[in-house]
Protein backbone atom coordinates (compact mmCIF):
# COMPACT_ATOMS: atom_id res chain seq x y z
CA UNK A 1 0.00 0.00 0.00
CA UNK A 2 3.06 2.17 -0.44
CA UNK A 3 5.51 3.63 -2.94
CA UNK A 4 8.80 5.24 -2.03
CA UNK A 5 12.23 6.44 -3.11
CA UNK A 6 15.70 6.58 -1.56
CA UNK A 7 18.47 8.63 -3.15
CA UNK A 8 21.75 10.49 -2.72
CA UNK A 9 22.68 13.85 -4.21
CA UNK A 10 26.05 13.64 -5.96
CA UNK A 11 26.70 17.38 -5.58
CA UNK A 12 26.04 17.76 -1.85
CA UNK A 13 26.27 14.22 -0.48
CA UNK A 14 22.83 14.62 1.08
CA UNK A 15 20.79 11.43 1.43
CA UNK A 16 17.07 11.07 1.79
CA UNK A 17 13.80 9.29 1.20
CA UNK A 18 10.20 10.06 0.36
CA UNK A 19 7.15 7.85 0.74
CA UNK A 20 3.40 7.84 0.28
CA UNK A 21 0.65 5.39 1.21
CA UNK A 22 -3.07 4.84 1.55
CA UNK A 23 -2.59 4.38 5.30
CA UNK A 24 -2.08 7.24 7.79
CA UNK A 25 1.30 8.54 9.00
CA UNK A 26 3.34 6.40 6.62
CA UNK A 27 6.58 8.37 6.99
CA UNK A 28 6.67 7.84 10.75
CA UNK A 29 6.86 4.08 10.23
CA UNK A 30 8.61 3.46 6.95
CA UNK A 31 11.59 5.76 6.32
CA UNK A 32 14.75 6.16 8.39
CA UNK A 33 17.97 8.08 7.67
CA UNK A 34 21.18 8.75 9.60
CA UNK A 35 23.76 11.32 8.60
CA UNK A 36 27.05 9.70 7.65
CA UNK A 37 25.40 6.27 7.48
CA UNK A 38 22.59 5.92 4.96
CA UNK A 39 18.87 5.63 4.35
CA UNK A 40 16.58 2.63 4.77
CA UNK A 41 12.94 1.83 4.08
CA UNK A 42 10.67 -0.91 5.42
CA UNK A 43 7.23 -1.06 3.84
CA UNK A 44 4.35 -3.31 2.72
CA UNK A 45 3.75 -5.01 6.11
CA UNK A 46 6.04 -2.61 7.91
CA UNK A 47 8.53 -3.44 10.65
CA UNK A 48 10.38 -0.17 11.46
CA UNK A 49 13.08 -2.12 13.28
CA UNK A 50 14.25 -3.61 9.98
CA UNK A 51 15.23 -0.15 8.75
CA UNK A 52 17.31 0.33 11.88
CA UNK A 53 18.99 -3.05 11.36
CA UNK A 54 19.89 -2.15 7.77
CA UNK A 55 21.36 1.18 8.86
CA UNK A 56 23.41 -0.53 11.55
CA UNK A 57 24.79 -2.95 8.96
CA UNK A 58 25.82 -0.32 6.42
CA UNK A 59 27.28 1.77 9.25
CA UNK A 60 30.03 -0.84 9.46
CA UNK A 61 30.83 -0.69 5.72
CA UNK A 62 28.68 -3.67 4.75
CA UNK A 63 27.49 -2.98 1.20
CA UNK A 64 23.72 -2.64 0.74
CA UNK A 65 23.36 -5.90 -1.21
CA UNK A 66 25.15 -7.80 1.54
CA UNK A 67 23.14 -6.00 4.23
CA UNK A 68 19.86 -7.01 2.57
CA UNK A 69 21.11 -10.59 2.14
CA UNK A 70 22.12 -10.79 5.80
CA UNK A 71 18.79 -9.43 6.98
CA UNK A 72 16.71 -11.66 4.72
CA UNK A 73 18.63 -14.76 5.81
CA UNK A 74 18.10 -14.09 9.50
CA UNK A 75 14.68 -12.47 9.87
CA UNK A 76 11.35 -14.07 10.68
CA UNK A 77 8.36 -13.12 8.50
CA UNK A 78 10.68 -11.59 5.91
CA UNK A 79 8.35 -12.71 3.09
CA UNK A 80 5.94 -9.97 4.19
CA UNK A 81 8.50 -7.17 3.88
CA UNK A 82 9.61 -4.82 1.13
CA UNK A 83 12.95 -3.14 1.82
CA UNK A 84 15.41 -0.61 0.41
CA UNK A 85 18.75 0.64 1.67
CA UNK A 86 21.27 3.24 0.43
CA UNK A 87 24.75 4.00 1.80
CA UNK A 88 26.97 7.08 1.78
CA UNK A 89 28.53 6.09 -1.55
CA UNK A 90 25.11 5.96 -3.19
CA UNK A 91 25.04 2.17 -3.48
CA UNK A 92 21.51 0.78 -3.24
CA UNK A 93 19.75 -2.54 -2.77
CA UNK A 94 16.11 -3.63 -2.67
CA UNK A 95 14.07 -6.65 -1.60
CA UNK A 96 10.44 -7.71 -2.05
CA UNK A 97 9.19 -10.76 -0.17
CA UNK A 98 6.91 -13.29 -1.81
CA UNK A 99 3.94 -12.05 0.23
CA UNK A 100 4.28 -8.42 -0.83
CA UNK A 101 0.79 -7.15 -1.61
CA UNK A 102 -0.79 -6.63 -5.02
CA UNK A 103 1.27 -5.50 -8.00
CA UNK A 104 4.73 -4.75 -6.64
CA UNK A 105 8.10 -3.82 -8.08
CA UNK A 106 11.43 -2.19 -7.36
CA UNK A 107 13.89 -0.37 -9.60
CA UNK A 108 17.42 0.89 -9.08
CA UNK A 109 19.30 3.62 -10.89
CA UNK A 110 22.40 5.69 -10.26
CA UNK A 111 22.38 6.48 -6.53
CA UNK A 112 18.61 6.00 -6.41
CA UNK A 113 16.13 3.20 -5.80
CA UNK A 114 12.32 3.07 -5.82
CA UNK A 115 9.84 0.49 -4.60
CA UNK A 116 6.10 0.04 -4.42
CA UNK A 117 3.30 -2.37 -3.68
CA UNK A 118 -0.43 -2.37 -4.43
CA UNK A 119 0.57 -0.39 -7.51
CA UNK A 120 -1.55 0.51 -10.49
CA UNK A 121 1.26 -0.64 -12.80
CA UNK A 122 4.55 -2.48 -12.24
CA UNK A 123 6.62 0.16 -14.07
CA UNK A 124 5.95 2.95 -11.56
CA UNK A 125 9.23 2.53 -9.61
CA UNK A 126 11.15 2.76 -12.88
CA UNK A 127 9.27 5.94 -13.83
CA UNK A 128 10.10 7.42 -10.45
CA UNK A 129 13.81 6.61 -10.73
CA UNK A 130 13.96 8.15 -14.20
CA UNK A 131 12.17 11.27 -12.98
CA UNK A 132 14.71 11.64 -10.19
CA UNK A 133 17.69 11.13 -12.50
CA UNK A 134 16.43 13.72 -14.99
CA UNK A 135 15.33 16.38 -12.49
CA UNK A 136 17.28 19.32 -11.09
CA UNK A 137 17.37 21.17 -7.80
CA UNK A 138 17.94 20.11 -4.22
CA UNK A 139 17.61 16.52 -3.09
CA UNK A 140 14.27 17.13 -1.39
CA UNK A 141 12.92 18.81 -4.51
CA UNK A 142 13.98 15.90 -6.70
CA UNK A 143 12.58 13.32 -4.29
CA UNK A 144 9.19 14.99 -4.36
CA UNK A 145 9.22 15.42 -8.13
CA UNK A 146 9.87 11.68 -8.39
CA UNK A 147 6.93 11.00 -6.09
CA UNK A 148 4.69 13.18 -8.24
CA UNK A 149 5.89 11.28 -11.31
CA UNK A 150 4.81 8.09 -9.56
CA UNK A 151 1.35 9.53 -9.01
CA UNK A 152 1.13 10.72 -12.61
CA UNK A 153 2.08 7.23 -13.80
CA UNK A 154 -0.79 5.69 -11.84
CA UNK A 155 0.48 5.48 -8.26
CA UNK A 156 -1.29 3.06 -6.00
CA UNK A 157 -4.30 1.08 -7.12
CA UNK A 158 -6.35 3.10 -4.62
CA UNK A 159 -6.13 6.63 -3.20
CA UNK A 160 -3.13 7.71 -1.13
CA UNK A 161 -3.64 9.58 2.13
CA UNK A 162 -0.24 10.28 3.69
CA UNK A 163 3.27 11.21 2.57
CA UNK A 164 6.62 12.32 3.93
CA UNK A 165 10.13 13.38 2.96
CA UNK A 166 13.30 12.99 5.03
CA UNK A 167 16.80 14.34 4.26
CA UNK A 168 20.08 14.14 6.20
CA UNK A 169 23.24 16.12 5.56
CA UNK A 170 26.32 16.94 7.66
CA UNK A 171 24.66 17.48 11.06
CA UNK A 172 23.43 14.64 13.26
CA UNK A 173 19.74 15.39 12.87
CA UNK A 174 17.58 15.40 9.71
CA UNK A 175 17.67 18.83 8.09
CA UNK A 176 14.30 18.08 6.46
CA UNK A 177 11.57 15.94 8.02
CA UNK A 178 8.20 16.96 6.60
CA UNK A 179 4.99 14.95 6.72
CA UNK A 180 1.35 14.96 5.75
CA UNK A 181 -0.08 12.31 8.05
CA UNK A 182 -3.59 12.34 6.54
CA UNK A 183 -5.22 14.01 3.57
CA UNK A 184 -8.47 13.03 1.89
CA UNK A 185 -7.30 14.37 -1.45
CA UNK A 186 -3.64 14.68 -2.49
CA UNK A 187 -1.01 14.32 0.26
CA UNK A 188 1.92 14.53 -2.17
CA UNK A 189 0.73 17.87 -3.54
CA UNK A 190 0.13 19.08 0.02
CA UNK A 191 3.60 17.90 1.03
CA UNK A 192 5.15 19.73 -1.91
CA UNK A 193 3.45 22.96 -0.80
CA UNK A 194 4.87 22.50 2.70
CA UNK A 195 8.30 21.86 1.21
CA UNK A 196 8.21 25.07 -0.85
CA UNK A 197 7.34 26.99 2.32
CA UNK A 198 10.18 25.33 4.24
CA UNK A 199 12.78 25.32 1.44
CA UNK A 200 14.10 28.89 1.92
CA UNK A 201 14.54 28.28 5.66
CA UNK A 202 16.40 24.96 5.68
CA UNK A 203 19.87 26.43 6.13
CA UNK A 204 18.60 29.04 8.61
CA UNK A 205 17.41 26.35 10.99
CA UNK A 206 20.78 24.60 10.82
CA UNK A 207 22.59 27.88 11.60
CA UNK A 208 20.24 28.61 14.50
CA UNK A 209 21.06 25.22 16.00
CA UNK A 210 24.83 25.48 15.57
CA UNK A 211 25.33 29.19 16.35
CA UNK A 212 22.21 31.17 17.23
CA UNK A 213 24.29 34.29 17.78
CA UNK A 214 24.99 34.47 14.04
CA UNK A 215 21.44 33.70 12.95
CA UNK A 216 19.40 36.37 11.28
CA UNK A 217 16.15 37.65 12.75
CA UNK A 218 13.81 34.83 13.64
CA UNK A 219 10.97 36.63 11.92
CA UNK A 220 8.37 36.06 14.64
CA UNK A 221 6.12 38.46 16.50
CA UNK A 222 7.91 40.09 19.45
CA UNK A 223 11.42 39.53 18.05
CA UNK A 224 13.15 42.93 18.03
Amino acid sequence: MTFSIVARCQKTGQMGAAVSSSSPAVAARCIRAKAGVGVAVSQNITDPNLSEVLLNLVRFDIEPESAIHELVANTEFIDYRQLMVLNTQGQVATYSGEKTLGIYATHTGHQVACAGNMLKHANIPEVMCQAFEHSEGSLAERLLLAMQAGVDAGGEAGPVHSAGVLVVDKVDWPIIDLRVDWSEHDPIAALYQIWKLYEPQVEDYVIRALDPSSAQSFGVAGNL
